[in-house]
């Protein structure tokens, strides 16, 4: 299986994937750290990929998405962008209403 075979079959099956700096856990980079923080405040399940593991995924996935910086996030196979992008929807509360338009419950409401 490819690289590239291997983040497609990650993408397809999980809901929500981070390609990261580090864990959820231990962010390694202060971007993939405010995804998290992010992510863990909207309460949606998620799985992080720590690209720091594998040169092959770190560049696999900038080459996947045509997105030159990590970290990255998927939703529902699409990808939604990095840091300042998930930020900036987050903040407008478009983040949570694309999550709940693609089926996935949200802790906190979008805002109006």
């Amino acid at each position: 299986m490819s690289i590239q075979d291997t983040i497609r079959n990650e993408i397809e099956t999980n809901d929500v994937v981070l390609f990261m700096k580090g864990t959820p856990q231990f962010p390694m980079c202060g971007f993939s750290g405010q995804v998290v923080q992010i992510l863990d405040y909207v309460g949606v399940p998620y799985k992080g990929i720590n690209v720091l593991e594998s040169d092959a995924v770190r560049q696999g996935i900038k080459d996947f998405s045509n997105w030159p910086t990590i970290p990255q996030l998927y939703v529902k196979g699409e990808f939604v962008g990095g840091c300042d992008i998930v930020r900036e929807m987050f903040q407008s509360g478009e983040l949570q209403s694309h999550m709940t338009e693609k089926g996935l419950a949200v802790k906190t409401p979008a805002k109006a």
